[in-house]
């Protein structure tokens, strides 16, 4: 990930459009020609009111951004990995970041994962999608297994480490996304059946 802005436990921000995605995504000027905007609803029948040029009438659409990551897991363990930037910086989280244009969000997962933690590992299945409305952010989290124990952490990771379920340090975690896809996890490894989990975090 980039360098985030912290704006509370449930989302993820980065500078330098980090005010302006977060608490102040207002369009002001057309994207293709620069001219101001209006807001009005489109001529196509749109309900909503939408960012349009009063130059060249492009519709302009702010849409949610995705985060994905994945539950590295190794035994009856997972890798967690202690955050080497802001914010939280020196919390755990799970290995995840922004998409990237131009990759399917296991792919960016299956990025993050890499640079964040240096594992080596094989996605698996979609484990959770939680929509974050209130910062207009979905995350999405796969579940990976390790194939090795041995990690090669990024910059942007102090350290990555397995822990059992009763070593989780859950005080000391970054993200409640991240805390409650933990849960899910050792709930269904429980369980000994894995599904998919998609709820809203208000």
């Amino acid at each position: 990930m980039a360098d985030w802005l912290d704006l509370g436990q449930d989302c993820l921000c980065y500078p330098p459009r980090a005010h302006f995605m977060m608490f102040d995504r207002t369009i002001r000027h057309c994207r293709h020609c620069g001219a101001p905007v209006a807001r009005r609803l489109p001529d196509d029948g749109d309900t909503k009111l939408r960012a349009i040029c009063t130059a060249c009438h492009t519709v302009h659409y702010e849409n949610p951004l995705n985060v994905v990551g994945t539950v590295p897991h190794w035994g009856d363990q997972v890798l967690l990995c202690k955050r080497n930037i802001e914010p939280r910086k020196g919390k755990w989280t799970l290995p995840a970041g922004f998409m990237e244009l131009g990759e399917s969000t296991s792919e960016g997962a299956a990025r993050e994962t890499t640079e964040e933690a240096g594992a080596q590992f094989i996605m698996e299945d979609l484990f959770t999608v939680m929509s974050v409305a209130r910062v207009g952010q979905v995350h999405l989290y796969y579940r990976a297994r390790l194939t090795s124990d041995v990690f090669d952490p990024g910059h942007e990771t102090m350290e990555a480490r397995l822990f059992k379920e009763d070593e989780i340090p859950w005080d000391e975690l970054a993200f409640r996304t991240v805390k409650e896809t933990l849960e899910h996890y050792f709930a269904d490894r429980q369980a000994g059946h894995f599904s998919t989990h998609a709820f809203d975090i208000a």
